[in-house]
């Protein structure tokens, strides 16, 4: 431990000296260096997790969310190359519908595939820590998706982010740090609405969302099935997942959101094992909706989730659109420990919308308590330096620095229930949904399997050999090693 220490202040000497030769000396950076809620060591639980997991503490991350069951979960590569669950989080506010978000001030919370590096980290978030999720992405940029600083974040408080505790931003943020300083240059973000089952998916059969949700399931498979972060490409306003350049191709495909697909294969033992899934997925599902299992409900103006152990803590607190709602549920959780300072005021998941005044709830019995503030998860307003991972990124290269710092928040004297917010706007309009479709989805699973979905068919290329890594994953990479540290920057 002392020599890890004794490391870890070397580096940032390093860091603050690169610092100091590429910008002269600043007094700010030095300070954000020493920023104590961006630099809060591992927890010995996580690390101890992690040793018995076989997992590097610099090993590469990987973040999963799920909106309906308000889950946050962290995967860690293992020292055999696969990813593996590290810790589940419960996410203690959502807002928002269950579908992607479309434009700007319509309260949804992204969905889909995104990339975190250094550049996003926010040590200096007015919601304690945080991190751009990078909405929108060249997918959503395709269909004219917009909004601005969708982060996660700390403070339980949201419009259309993800919040935790700021116990749990904390960990969360610790882990990221910690897999840059190991020598991944970016984390990949997945955010889906539910677990991507066939029970829910059965559920759901007739939001006009689901040609998206079954497009985002296939990253969602290739990920199951191999246990490795899914390369991701767009072309045509779709995703693809693991594609490869062609047997008999001189360069790799080049890839426009807006554009054709260029010629690409999906590796063999990828593709095959991802097809089976899909046929399993789709026979149980017509299995269930022949059933006749339930349709769930389209929103009626409840504003997002909250997870139960969160919403058992509150007085007429609910989960919204989360699981496990009920009020026998909710009182079962009531003697449970919270992951997490939940703060004094918080609203909870409420109906009506559009035409909600109420004041916060108060989390506490104390009666003055002050009420909640209106906040953006960005820099304070007051403070115009950069973030340290920010600010050092930018200079050398990686990311745009300023994609998360610099941008005014609100002001803190406008009370939380008095910011006006619109009523929910319909989402992707059906003929944009239909766009994004990937393919014709097999309605019996006795049909023989639907031939891939690009020019030269998965099976030209050449099955990977057992040592071989699989298409997009991320190297192990070694941790003893000064230059490795500092990969992520160069």
């Amino acid at each position: 431990m002392t020599h890890r220490t004794l490391v870890r202040a070397l580096l940032t000497s390093a860091v603050l000296a690169a610092g100091v030769m590429l910008a002269g000396c600043d007094s700010d950076q030095i300070s954000l260096a020493q920023n104590a809620k961006a630099n809060q060591p591992v927890p010995p639980k996580l690390v101890a997790a992690m040793t018995e997991k076989d997992m590097d503490m610099q090993s590469p991350i990987l973040v999963r969310l799920f909106k309906q069951e308000a889950e946050l979960e962290i995967w860690k590569q293992t020292r055999s190359g696969q990813f593996a669950l590290l810790k589940t989080y419960p996410i203690c506010r959502w807002s928002g519908d269950l579908g992607p978000k479309v434009r700007e001030g319509d309260r949804q919370a992204p969905e889909g595939f995104y990339s975190i590096n250094p550049s996003q980290m926010n040590p200096q978030s007015a919601y304690y820590l945080s991190f751009n999720t990078g909405y929108p992405n060249a997918f959503d940029k395709s269909l004219g998706r917009t909004g601005s600083e969708l982060m996660v974040h700390g403070d339980c408080s949201s419009r259309g982010c993800y919040a935790m505790t700021d116990e749990q931003i904390a960990e969360i943020y610790s882990l990221g740090r910690e897999s840059f300083f190991g020598g991944q240059k970016a984390f990949q973000f997945q955010a889906y609405p539910f677990r991507m089952t066939p029970v829910n998916m059965a559920k759901h059969r007739n939001n006009p969302n689901m040609p998206f949700w079954k497009m985002i399931k296939e990253g969602n498979d290739h990920f199951e099935v191999t246990k490795q972060e899914p390369k991701v490409d767009f072309c045509e306003k779709k995703y693809v997942f693991d594609a490869v350049k062609a047997p008999d191709a001189l360069r790799d495909p080049v890839f426009n959101a807006s554009a054709k697909c260029p010629a690409y294969v999906i590796p063999a033992e990828i593709a095959s094992a991802v097809r089976e899934k899909e046929q399993r997925d789709d026979a149980e599902m017509a299995k269930l909706a022949a059933k006749g299992t339930p349709v769930a409900r389209l929103n009626t103006g409840i504003d997002g989730g909250m997870n139960a152990i969160f919403a058992s803590k509150i007085p007429e607190g609910n989960t919204g659109l989360s699981e496990g709602g009920d009020s026998q549920a909710l009182q079962s959780m009531s003697l449970a420990r919270a992951p997490g300072t939940i703060p004094g005021t918080v609203n909870p998941p409420r109906p009506n919308l559009a035409v909600q005044r109420e004041e916060p709830v108060v989390a506490t019995t104390s009666s003055t308590t002050p009420p909640a503030s209106t906040r953006v998860a960005s820099a304070n307003a007051s403070d115009k330096s950069e973030g340290f991972f920010s600010s050092f990124a930018r200079k050398v290269g990686i990311g745009d620095a300023t994609a998360d710092a610099g941008k005014p928040a609100a002001s803190p004297s406008t009370p939380a229930a008095a910011v006006p917010v619109k009523p929910k706007v319909a989402e992707a309009k059906p003929q944009s949904v239909v766009r994004v479709a990937p393919k014709v989805e097999p309605k019996q699973a006795t049909k023989p399997a639907p031939k891939p979905q690009v020019t030269n068919t998965a099976a030209a290329a050449p099955a990977a050999t057992p040592s071989t890594q699989l298409a997009g994953s991320a190297p192990v990479v070694q941790t003893n090693s000064f230059d490795t540290r500092f990969s992520a920057v160069k």
